[in-house]
């Protein structure tokens, strides 16, 4: 059934090559553009850095539960879903890099891309607090 299926798909493909690389095309180009939207990705060593020499805010965008299990000391919890709500309170940050931290790094785009429209410079921890926690970095309560 499987080879059935993938030898349909490639005759799709090669009798229409032309609607197939477009679409190849559109998607490399949606996704470099959403990648350039969600603003860069920063390593914890780079957080630690920049924290140190107060250019950075730490917003944690997880739900409360999740947040009180464990989170980057200093940073500020505003969940993802009411983050457009309670953006205001951010303004008094605005002169530095607010850090977007998730669980895994994966929700934090969407996050900088609110932040991004709104004239805040943002970034997202890569790995989020999966990947700080994976370096034995410290996490409070």
């Amino acid at each position: 059934m499987f080879a059935d299926t993938l030898a349909k798909f490639l005759e799709f493909i090669t009798v229409h090559y032309v609607l197939s690389g477009t679409f190849i095309l559109l998607l490399v180009l949606l996704i470099i553009q959403q990648s350039r939207n969600a603003g860069r990705n920063i390593s914890t060593r780079e957080l630690t850095a920049m924290v140190n020499r107060d250019e950075a805010f730490i917003l944690d965008i997880r739900p409360k539960k999740e947040f009180s299990t464990g989170h980057i000391a200093g940073s500020v919890n505003i969940s993802n879903d009411q983050l457009k709500d309670k953006m205001v309170e951010l303004d008094k940050h605005k002169d530095k890099t607010i850090i977007v931290v998730c669980a895994s790094g994966l929700n934090a785009g969407a996050a900088c891309a609110e932040l991004k429209k709104a004239g805040f410079t943002a970034a997202r921890l890569s790995g989020g607090i999966t990947g700080w926690r994976s370096e034995n970095l410290p996490v409070v309560k």
